[in-house]
């Protein structure tokens, strides 16, 4: 299915930053540095990465409305981390962590980084 997905950063620098903090609460780690000058990260090669780049076009780095990357995690607990990492950081609120629903189908939280990409952190299923 998903192999990667990318956002793009103004101010990469910055944006690493967030990122290097921000990532290991979930469990991954940098796999390479990009060329742009930014960062993928994941949790093993054979799982899907995720990085902060600069556009290849050289253009300045947008959000895309309606855009939206999401982090499938194990536990709320685990949700709940990134949601209070990502907002400790600098990030904004779009959604605190919790049941969408009934309890027991989607649980998750939704924020944006830095650039105003907005990301989620979910888990579908009865809580473990």
């Amino acid at each position: 299915m998903i192999g990667y997905a990318l956002v793009g950063s103004n101010d990469l620098p910055r944006a690493l930053e967030f990122y290097d903090a921000l990532m290991p609460v979930i469990g991954a780690g940098k796999v390479f540095d990009h060329p742009s000058g930014g960062r993928v990260y994941g949790a093993a090669p054979d799982k899907p990465m995720f990085g902060v780049v600069a556009p290849f076009n050289g253009e300045p780095a947008t959000v895309g409305n309606g855009t939206m990357i999401s982090f499938l995690l194990d536990t709320p607990d685990l949700i709940r981390a990134m949601y209070d990492k990502a907002l400790e950081l600098g990030g904004k609120d779009e959604g605190a962590p919790g049941w969408r629903g009934p309890e027991g189908g989607f649980f998750g939280c939704y924020f944006r980084d830095l650039d105003g990409n907005k990301l989620c952190a979910y888990r579908t299923g009865p809580e473990a």
